[in-house]
């Protein structure tokens, strides 16, 4: 299954670092992210935009991960060329992620 069937995502940033927040819709299903949405597998996945680093953040009481991706954006937000400076669709990106 991908993500999107269990979760849903919201993105921020400061400078080159994106953060990702991925949301279960059912509490029940917090242990299977937690299980299976390693900070490892999130670097790996995001791996062709150059993320040197991921660290992952639990948040039971919400049913959430949190992952702050470092090198994510191209430079940050002044810098960047990229289409989408800000990283916001990082967030759907993550949830096409095979779980």
């Amino acid at each position: 299954m991908k993500l999107y069937e269990i979760a849903h995502s919201r993105t921020g940033d400061k400078g080159n670092i994106s953060n990702i927040s991925l949301i279960a819709y059912d509490p029940t299903d917090f242990e299977l992210l937690r299980e299976r949405v390693t900070a490892s597998r999130v670097r790996e996945f995001f791996s062709s935009l150059g993320v040197t680093e991921v660290r992952r953040y639990e948040l039971p009481q919400l049913g959430a991960l949190n992952f702050v991706l470092h090198n994510a954006l191209a430079g940050g937000v002044t810098s960047a060329t990229t289409l989408d400076k800000h990283g916001k669709t990082l967030g759907s990106f993550l949830l096409e992620m095979e779980i």
